[in-house]
């Protein structure tokens, strides 16, 4: 048991929780919370680790056991020869504490290797529906928008290389697991990517508030993707100008613009509920 917060293993991930650019540099990012560990593809898991408090409540409940299982923890299973060795520890509370980003930790957490998708993991032919998003900024925005892109059936999400780090602890926290289920990507290179896209057969729609159409005007049953902006300043001029067409949400009131997750939820529902209808 790892009883010292200056162990090396511990102050590693520290600096994950705290430094995206840690987080680049390995390729790796923490996850914290037995829901979100156990949601985890196998192959992924590099280091679990868990606390006294934890296995003392948890150690025999059924869902642990079987995350035992699957990461060939719980019943001795040798790892085949084609798969790397998952570290399980067990640390103290107060090592725990210190490591944990949240206020009251679970208990356990994990190091896991970041997952990478190239541009064709992303498409579906007609199916495809994308989200993609410039330089979003809030974690909870850019963790929301997952949840729902998963819910919507959406086939990808393209991210500008400036929006929030996606392996930050609060934006994994609130995608709640959608990271691992819906494939995305990092454009180094937004604007290349979505003339990609376009060639590839894709009609991109661009939120907008000096747009032609109102959203439900467009009709979202083939190949299409939305375009959704940073929470204050919306979509660069430059990016806007790539769409095919812009579309705006009507709203009532004095309000000048809808929040990104709720605007991004919005469209992306729309383009599920027009499928839906053939």
């Amino acid at each position: 048991m790892i009883s010292s917060t200056s162990n090396d293993r511990v102050r590693r991930v520290i600096q994950l929780q705290k430094k995206a650019r840690e987080r680049r540099r390995e390729k790796l990012f923490v996850a914290e919370g037995l829901r979100m560990v156990c949601e985890t593809p196998a192959q992924l898991l590099k280091e679990v680790y868990v606390s006294e408090r934890f296995l003392a409540m948890h150690g025999q409940d059924e869902t642990y056991r079987y995350f035992l299982d699957r990461m060939g923890a719980g019943k001795g299973r040798k790892q085949g020869p084609q798969e790397e060795k998952i570290h399980l520890e067990e640390v103290s509370d107060t090592v725990m504490e210190c490591m944990s980003d949240t206020v009251t930790p679970q208990g356990i957490l994990a190091v896991i290797r970041q997952p990478a998708y190239q541009c064709e993991e992303l498409l579906s032919g007609r199916q495809t529906h994308l989200l993609i998003l410039e330089n979003i900024q809030d974690p909870g925005n850019l963790g929301t928008m997952f949840r729902t892109a998963e819910g919507a059936g959406v086939t990808g999400i393209l991210m500008s290389r400036d929006t929030v780090d996606i392996f930050s602890p609060k934006v994994i926290r609130s995608t709640m697991g959608a990271l691992y289920r819906v494939p995305w990507m990092i454009a180094e290179d937004l604007p290349a990517c979505l003339k990609r896209l376009k060639e590839a057969g894709v009609c991109l729609y661009a939120a907008h508030l000096q747009a032609e159409w109102d959203y439900d005007q467009a009709d979202y049953r083939t190949a299409c993707g939305f375009l959704v902006g940073n929470e204050g300043g919306g979509l660069r001029n430059a990016t806007a100008a790539l769409a095919d067409v812009r579309i705006r949400i009507p709203m009532r009131g004095q309000l000048e613009s809808l929040n990104a997750a709720m605007a991004a939820g919005i469209l992306m529902y729309e383009a599920a509920r027009q499928r839906r209808r053939g």
